[in-house]
């Protein structure tokens, strides 16, 4: 490790502050990410602001149809939580199912969504269930939040303190995962909502994306014979050892098909 500036604020204002005197500097939630990169030398911030002591920003609970999740609260949090399971299950199945224990007892929410893997799970289900990000400047919605290969909305020295989930009345996540890292090759997190079925793929592009064709397909019948012969066009797709293209294209419906399956249970 090399020499940087630490400051472990008590308070958002205080977290802020610390931003701005720190020009360059890293914000550390689970530091499940910033860590492994630091020891790497792919990153090599002047400062780490850490958000360890920050008081409330780990709360989970549920009001006026609304599931709002502090940025803070790890993914075992979100994984084990009564109120999660009961608002919406699919939510904490996808919190389960990211890496090892180890992982989901240190990593959070608001740490996965601004770092924005490719292959990272939580997008999916922020952008197929229609959240939204509130931060200490103001509220962005999850369809203008991901912008591409590891990157958001955020501004500098934006910091995210919770998400906001509208109920869906069904919703389901599955995913073909990377048998080391546990990443998704092709992840499918699928809701049905009041205004239509909405179905978001992570692992498989640069970014999050919707899946249009399949959210048009189950709009009209949410089923998981609606995800058959829909075909998914390969251009732009990752490719890797993992997976080509085509193979990344070919696992999105039948995902997505599996996921159908498991929220109508």
């Amino acid at each position: 490790m090399y020499a940087f500036d630490y400051r472990r604020p008590k308070t958002l204002d205080e977290a802020e502050l610390a931003l701005k005197v720190l020009p360059g500097a890293k914000l550390l939630a689970g530091g499940q990410t910033l860590i492994p990169t630091m020891k790497l030398r792919l990153n090599r911030p002047g400062g780490i602001v850490d958000l360890g002591s920050v008081s409330g920003l780990n709360g989970i609970e549920r009001q006026d149809g609304m599931l709002m999740i502090g940025a803070t609260a790890t993914h075992a949090d979100v994984a084990t939580s009564p109120i999660v399971a009961a608002a919406i299950k699919g939510l904490a199945h996808v919190a389960g199912e990211i890496g090892d224990p180890q992982v989901r007892n240190r990593g959070t929410i608001g740490g996965s969504l601004a770092n924005n893997d490719p292959a990272a799970d939580y997008p999916a289900a922020v952008l197929s269930l229609r959240a939204s990000l509130h931060t200490t400047q103001r509220v962005i919605a999850a369809d203008d939040f991901f912008r591409g290969l590891y990157e958001t909305a955020l501004r500098p020295n934006e910091i995210i303190t919770a998400v906001h989930f509208p109920v869906p009345e069904r919703a389901a996540y599955e995913k073909f995962r990377q048998p080391a890292s546990r990443f998704s090759i092709v992840g499918v997190m699928v809701a049905k909502t009041g205004a239509g079925a909405r179905v978001a793929v992570t692992g498989a592009g640069s970014c999050v994306f919707r899946c249009k064709p399949l959210e048009a397909a189950l709009t009209r019948k949410f089923a998981p014979e609606s995800c058959d012969g829909i075909l998914i066009e390969a251009t732009g797709l990752n490719e890797d050892l993992h997976g080509s293209a085509e193979y990344r294209a070919h696992l999105i419906p039948i995902l997505a098909k599996r996921a159908v399956a498991r929220a109508l249970g």
